[in-house]
Formats: structure tokens, C-alpha cells, sequence
């Protein structure tokens, strides 16, 4: 596994390119998200998918959270981009906001197709980067069943091994409460499935019809 630093100008960006290649191979790779270290793969590669199911333990009809460089890319993966959508996007895009929509049937992904698809457009410049070069990615927390968040990559490692072919090393996490609202709009209505730091009342204000 090479890790890399990014500190530095010339540091980031060699760590924004190595990984963007190694996911554009379908392999493996840990990388910072606003709090906590996360595992990164390409939705559209069947051994990436493979790869984090494997390391995080999941059985092949699990859903995983997709991360996404901006609204724009949503209805390539997802249907059901209304106007509330839109305005949802528009609001709290980037940021601790991730959306159940129902995902495009002609995809040729090993991502279940009879479940929401659940995207976030992120705060994390790193990330951010990395996500303008290779559209779309599989990025969950990267700890074990039952393990905690890690906040540091070693911490990551030892919880999920050398899986990945790359890793991004920033250091410690700060210390955040950042969790992502959760809100499902497969339905008729929005209803909020989990709040975190995007308050109920926030999105009520936008939208008044949320359950």
C-alpha cells in the first residue's frame, strides 16, 4: 500500500492523481472525509465494489453510499430529481446532507437496484478534488463491523488491513459532530430518516411539506 502526505501544494496534488488512477483501476483507497478516514472505491468497477464488500464485511446485496462532485452528476445515477430535489441540492450541497433517491435501472453497477442510492455531495476539499476527476464514488467510514470511526489512517488500517493500493494520509481528524441528515425522497414527500447537523427545522424552512 503506498501512502501518501498531502501537505503541500506539490503533495496534494500527487496524492489527488495516485488516487484518482488507482480507483480509475477498480482498486482500493483511504482517503479523509470531513471527520473521519473513509474507503473509496469506483461504483462502476466490479472488482473496487467487490473489494470494499470484502474489506468491510458486506454481503453482495448491501447498499453503499455513493459521493458525488456536484448536483449535475445525481441524474446520471438516480431518477426522481424534482424540483424539491433540485432545491434541496441547491441549498445544502456541499454539506452534511445525503438524499435516498431511487437509482437509474440501466446502470451497469453491482449496487443493488431494488434499494435507494444514498448521495452526498461533500465539504472535503481533498475529496472534492478527487471526485471532479473520476465522477461518482463508493466511500464509507473505513472501520470494521462494530469498530469505531477512525480518526487517524492507522487507526484505519488496523481495522480494515492493507486492502487498499493507495492511502492518503492528513494526519488527525478533528474532533467534529459532523453526521449527515438523512432524507428520503423516493416518496411522495421528503421525510427525514436520520438528523444530524442539517436541523429538521432547516429543511422544513425550504421545504414546508417535509415529513
Amino acid at each position: 500500500m503506498l501512502t501518501l502526505s498531502c501537505e503541500g501544494a506539490a503533495g496534494r496534488e500527487r496524492a489527488i492523481s495516485t488516487a484518482v488512477s488507482a480507483i480509475k483501476r477498480g482498486d482500493l483507497v483511504f482517503l479523509p472525509t470531513e471527520s473521519v478516514y473513509a474507503i473509496a472505491a469506483d461504483p462502476f468497477s466490479r472488482r473496487g465494489v467487490a473489494a470494499i464488500r470484502a474489506a468491510k464485511g458486506q454481503s453482495p446485496g448491501s447498499p453503499l453510499p455513493l459521493m458525488v462532485p456536484g448536483a449535475q452528476t445525481v441524474q446520471g445515477i438516480a431518477t426522481g430529481v424534482t424540483t424539491a430535489v433540485q432545491a434541496l441540492m441547491q441549498a445544502f450541497w456541499p454539506g452534511p446532507m445525503t438524499l435516498l433517491l431511487p437509482s437509474q435501472p440501466s446502470l451497469a453497477w453491482d449496487l443493488p437496484p431494488e434499494l435507494p442510492v444514498a448521495v452526498r455531495m461533500p465539504i472535503h476539499p481533498l475529496i472534492l478534488a478527487i471526485l471532479e476527476r473520476t465522477g461518482p464514488m463508493i466511500v464509507t467510514t473505513a472501520n470494521a463491523v462494530g469498530g469505531e470511526a477512525p480518526k487517524t489512517l492507522e487507526r484505519a488500517v488496523d481495522q480494515l488491513g492493507q486492502c487498499a493500493a493507495v492511502a492518503l494520509d492528513v494526519g488527525v481528524m478533528p474532533e467534529s459532530t459532523f453526521t449527515s441528515t438523512v432524507i428520503d425522497v423516493t416518496g411522495v414527500a421528503p421525510a427525514i430518516v436520520r438528523e444530524g447537523a442539517l436541523s429538521v427545522a432547516q429543511v422544513r424552512e425550504l421545504l414546508p411539506e417535509l415529513s
